[in-house]
Formats: C-alpha cells, sequence, structure tokens
C-alpha cells in the first residue's frame, strides 16, 4: 500500500465509477501468485531473487536488470514521498518540499524498528496499514455506495479507453510492484532456515496462507479506495483529477471526518511504504552487485528525483500516476524471472512450480506485457 495507490484508485473510481474495480482484482490475484512464488524461490533455494539472478545469468544481463530495478525504486520513492509530502502539507498546512523532509526523518526513525528484529518491524507496517484499512472502511460507512454496480464492475471487464488503460497498468504497476517480487525472496531467508524437506514444507504453507491473507487485506483496502472515490466524485466531480482536491472536496461532500481519515490514510501509506522501498533497494544492490551502502545514503539518492519533481512545479497527483505505470514497465523482467526460477527443476526440486502455476503466472506476465505495449502504441500513436 503506498500513495501510488491512491492517486491510481481515486481517479478510477472518480472518473469512471465502479467499472475498473475488475482490474484491481485482476491486479491483486496476480500480486497474490507471484509473492506466493516468490517466498517459495527463497525458502527453497535459500537465496533471494537477485542473487540467483546474478549466479546464473550473464554479467551484462544482470547489470541492465539492476539499473531497470533502481529505477523502478526510484519511481517508488517518487511516489512514496510526493504521496507523504501532499499528505503532510494539508494536514499541517506545509509546503509540499517541507511534507517531503518530515516524511523523510518519520520513515528514518521507523526503520530503526530494523535492528530489534524482523518481527518489531513487521508489526509496525501492519499498524500502519491497519489505520488506511480502518479509515477506508469508516469511509464507506459515510459514502452512499450502489452495491450492485459493485459487483458488475468487480467481475465484468470494461472497455478501456485511452485514459483508462493509463490508470489501468498504473494499478497493476501500484499492486504487484518489482521491487516487492524482489523482497519477498528475501525477507523468508531472515525468518526461518528450514533443516529438512519436511520443515520446508510447513514452512511453504504458512508462507502461502500468510501471503493469501495480507494481500487479500491490501486488496480488499484498494477495491474500497475505488468504491469511495466512486460513491463520493463520480457523479458530481468526474474529472476530479488531483489528491489535494479530492481531501478538499470530501469536506463539503461527506464532513470533515472523512477528509481527516483520508489524510491520515495517506500518510501512513507513504510511511509504511517507503520503509518497504528502503529494505527492497538494499536488497536489491546486494544481490545483484555484492554490496550495500548505508540506508540514509540510499534513501538520499532515490528520493533526489522526487525533490527535482516537486521543485520543477509538476503536478504532484500526475507523477505519483507516471511513477506507477514505470513500475508496470518494469514488471514483466522480474515477472519472467521468478516464473523461470521457481519452474526450475535443478534449483526447486520437488517443489518445482507445476503445468497449471506455470501456464497461470505466464498468462500473468504475458497481460501485463501487452497491457505495457498497447500504452505504449497508443501514447506514441
Amino acid at each position: 500500500m503506498d500513495p501510488g495507490n491512491f492517486a491510481t484508485n481515486i481517479q478510477a473510481g472518480a472518473k469512471y465509477g465502479y467499472s475498473l474495480l475488475w482490474v484491481v482484482v485482476f491486479a491483486n490475484a496476480i500480486a497474490m501468485l507471484f509473492q506466493i512464488l516468490s517466498a517459495k524461490l527463497g525458502l527453497v533455494t535459500g537465496r533471494n531473487l537477485a542473487e540467483l539472478c546474478r549466479a546464473t545469468l550473464p554479467r551484462a544481463v544482470v547489470i541492465a536488470m539492476w539499473v531497470l530495478s533502481e529505477v523502478a525504486a526510484m519511481a517508488t520513492d517518487l511516489a512514496e514521498f510526493v504521496g507523504g509530502a501532499i499528505g503532510l502539507s494539508l494536514l499541517l498546512h506545509l509546503s509540499l518540499i517541507a511534507g517531503m523532509a518530515v516524511t523523510a526523518v518519520l520513515t528514518y526513525g521507523l526503520l530503526q524498528f530494523e535492528r530489534a528484529g524482523f518481527r518489531p518491524l513487521e508489526l509496525a507496517i501492519a499498524g500502519l496499514i491497519g489505520v488506511i484499512g480502518l479509515s477506508y472502511l469508516a469511509e464507506m460507512l459515510i459514502t452512499p455506495i450502489a452495491w450492485s454496480a459493485v459487483a458488475a464492475g468487480a467481475f465484468v471487464p470494461s472497455r478501456l479507453d485511452n485514459g483508462a488503460l493509463l490508470l489501468c497498468v498504473g494499478i497493476v504497476g501500484a499492486t504487484v510492484m518489482p521491487h516487492v517480487l524482489f523482497l519477498h525472496s528475501g525477507l523468508t531467508q531472515n525468518r526461518a532456515r528450514p533443516r529438512n524437506d519436511s520443515e520446508r514444507r510447513t514452512l511453504l504453507a504458512f508462507s502461502n496462507v500468510e501471503v493469501i491473507v495480507a494481500l487479500g487485506i491490501a486488496g480488499l483496502i484498494n477495491i474500497a479506495m475505488v468504491i469511495t472515490a466512486s460513491g463520493a466524485f463520480h457523479a458530481s466531480h468526474p474529472d476530479l483529477a488531483q489528491i489535494e482536491t479530492a481531501y478538499r472536496t470530501l469536506s463539503p461532500l461527506l464532513g470533515g471526518v472523512a477528509a481527516f481519515l483520508f489524510l491520515a490514510a495517506l500518510i501512513a501509506s507513504r510511511i509504511s511504504s517507503s520503509v518497504v522501498g528502503t529494505m527492497a533497494g538494499q536488497m536489491i544492490m546486494q544481490g545483484f552487485i555484492g554490496f550495500s551502502i548505508p540506508n540514509w545514503f540510499r534513501r538520499l539518492v532515490t528520493v533526489l528525483p522526487a525533490f527535482v519533481v516537486i521543485g520543477l512545479g509538476v503536478n504532484p497527483t500526475r507523477a505519483l500516476v507516471v511513477s506507477q505505470v514505470v513500475l508496470s514497465i518494469a514488471l514483466p523482467v522480474p515477472m519472467a524471472m521468478v516464473v523461470w526460477f521457481s519452474s526450475n527443476r535443478k534449483l526447486m526440486g520437488r517443489h518445482r512450480n507445476r503445468t497449471p502455476t506455470i501456464v497461470g503466472a505466464s498468462l500473468g506476465a504475458g497481460t501485463v506485457i501487452v497491457m505495457n505495449v498497447v500504452l505504449a502504441w497508443k501514447t506514441l500513436a
């Protein structure tokens, strides 16, 4: 969950009502499948995705993948810092630059939980996700919702115009996220190391349940975002395109409580996702090129594009949506690597992917590629 979800989901609900909910459902299903495969890869091989790429692929390919992954990390940081800055600037009446500085300090403080082990940091992030979920649950109780249209939108694909296609690609990028595929394959290494195949099977079963529950909750929150935006804005403000406008419009429409809950969720998403991004960035660098750098320096380097974007006066919400499209463009390579490695008999042994899993994962990755290609073709045409 990060501010990129807010930007894409709010615009999807405001402009297209409930008709793009099926994209959220599709993206969440793909995220579940690939997170399960990523976790399995780490548990079975004892190495993360970046390490496996470095060990098996030509050096030129490894360097190219590392550069692509760093670009995706910068796009993620752009979404996180811009989204957090918007939330804090609206709540505390700060400038966007000042809001970004405050969010950087908050993120660094949260990262200190990692010194106490993975569990305190996981609980802290879970608490922030809980804030987002409870905020949107409360907003759904306030917002008028057409539940029959919700059901239709969630399961019946609709025709996509150029604007809808851009949002669809952004939703996929914001939900699946390439850096998280790298991160999850390594997190399982740090949590438990199976001593035999029986323990490995048990850990895989627990991991699968954990992914389904965690991403099930995240998917429901994303769906709630689209539903709330549709109920609040689609009829009266269909062209609403900025997070700031959404916040200011909520007060007269649904009351000050709804507007405050919106900001609380936005700020919580920024802090939690930035911690995840930093951890993923370190793992990617360590895995691809064999060394790491201090967290504060990594944050400084990857956050510079965000400060440049805001300094140049680029529309913040537009920058958020475009950053999520960049994530979707970067997705096919790590998706392909996850499927390839987790289907390799030599690496995975009896835990390799079966044919139905390979087909499902290949179709998911292929769909993402097709969406990216169509978007590029329509943009350049």
